[in-house]
């Protein structure tokens, strides 16, 4: 695995190039399920090939080489903390501590910043073997975590970092389901936990209503109840600022070839609604196989069509006040990348633009986590830092990374 040490923290790379084109027009395959096999999933979703973990760079005294990454001009990346074992989701105190969920290494960490400045003072281990802690979620003194079958509290958890802090089990409810089973989390408008079932395969239709969809409860873990359904799996959402909708992003179904379905953008305005899994994918494609059992006129079309099989993940609306106006309130996203696409196709963050609820343009941030063909980095989820940089978790890297603006 590739890390950085902390010599590597002042490592920053500028670019003036434009954003290459976005290709228009979407990716993952279960328990049994009225469709795709276990089997199936065996063979058509495999680990990322170990490709992703090899490709070595010319300067070994550059272990992650950020001058690869292109980003707009007056923008710069570098190193916020090393060795952060499959970054994943983050969640941000107001006092600067970064909390990061891990899906593979069954862990969450806690990296304090007292000073406020460009890097992470260190990386705390607060929580280990855990199942798929990959949801993670700061409020009002609280750390909520999201293992793939239940949900954790941590309470004043910023006095307590350093005594390996215990938790109390708020719900177990979840099913206990590999496919799909890690879980984004956060806390909405509302003060209730937004939780997501992913679907248990590639694609299928389950009896059990809670799959393919959005939940919500209360911070107490009681009154649990479905938000949306017709989800085949998110693991990035937020809410918009002025109108407090929820808006989200989701990993399209395989095996329909390279560029069928793309991933999508989608925009929640009010619970109950259903954004056609398994019948139909992007709005507009009925699945071969499910597609005549709901049409797609009766179900909410995305916001927009990502690139497909990109894996989108974490988005957020920017809030910060350090990059220039025409980012306030625009979305910025993590794709973490193609696995079962001919050419690959993500490894980048975008940016959507948008004008009210409708999405203007989808463009490229910053990309080059892949150098020809092959990935030393996959972008997971972003957060905006109280001085309004970026912070981005990359899970193969193992590293969070800073992006900040500086005018010229």
């Amino acid at each position: 695995m590739l890390v950085a040490g902390m010599g590597l923290m002042a490592c920053q790379s500028r670019s003036n190039r434009p954003p290459d084109p976005v290709v228009e027009p979407s990716a993952r395959a279960p328990v049994e399920a009225h469709g795709s096999s276990a089997r199936e999933h065996e063979e058509a979703e495999p680990k990322p090939p170990q490709d992703l973990h090899a490709a070595r760079v010319e300067d070994p005294d550059e272990q992650l080489p950020l001058s690869r990454i292109s980003l707009p001009a007056g923008f710069e990346i570098g190193v916020y903390a090393a060795n952060v074992e499959n970054a994943r989701s983050l969640s941000l105190t107001p006092s600067g501590t970064l909390f990061v969920g891990s899906k593979e290494a069954g862990a969450v960490y806690a990296i304090p910043n007292a000073d406020g400045d460009a890097h992470g003072d260190r990386v705390i281990k607060i929580a280990d073997k855990l199942h798929a802690p990959n949801g993670v979620a700061f409020y009002q003194g609280t750390l909520f975590v999201a293992e793939q079958n239940r949900i954790l509290r941590f309470d004043e958890i910023e006095k307590n970092l350093e005594q390996h802090p215990s938790f109390v089990v708020i719900n177990d409810s979840y099913p206990d389901v590999d496919h799909h089973g890690w879980k984004f989390i956060a806390v909405g408008p509302d003060a209730k936990l937004y939780v997501p079932i992913g679907a248990p395969c590639n694609v299928c239709d389950q009896k059990d209503p809670r799959f393919a969809s959005i939940t919500r409860l209360g911070l107490d873990g009681k009154g649990f109840e479905i938000f949306a359904r017709g989800v085949r799996n998110t693991v990035g959402f937020d809410w918009q600022p002025a109108t407090k909708e929820l808006w989200f992003t989701e990993n399209g179904r395989d095996l329909m070839g390279d560029d069928t379905p793309p991933d999508e953008l989608n925009r929640a305005a009010k619970a109950g609604k259903h954004f056609g899994f398994p019948y139909c994918h992007a709005g507009t494609i009925p699945d071969p196989e499910f597609g005549k059992k709901k049409k797609c006129a009766d179900t909410v079309p995305p916001v927009r069509v990502l690139g497909p099989h990109v894996a989108a993940l974490g988005m957020r609306f920017y809030q910060g006040k350090m990059f220039p106006p025409d980012y306030q309130s625009q979305i910025l996203l993590a794709e973490h990348g193609s696995w079962n696409r001919s050419e690959k196709l993500g490894y980048r963050l975008m940016l959507v633009r948008l004008a009210g609820n409708e999405a203007q343009s989808y463009e490229v941030f910053a990309q080059g986590w892949l150098h020809e063909g092959r990935a030393w980095g996959r972008p997971v989820d972003v957060v905006v830092a109280a001085d309004g940089s970026l912070l981005v978790s990359d899970d193969l890297a193992d590293a969070i990374y800073r992006i900040s603006y500086h005018a010229g």
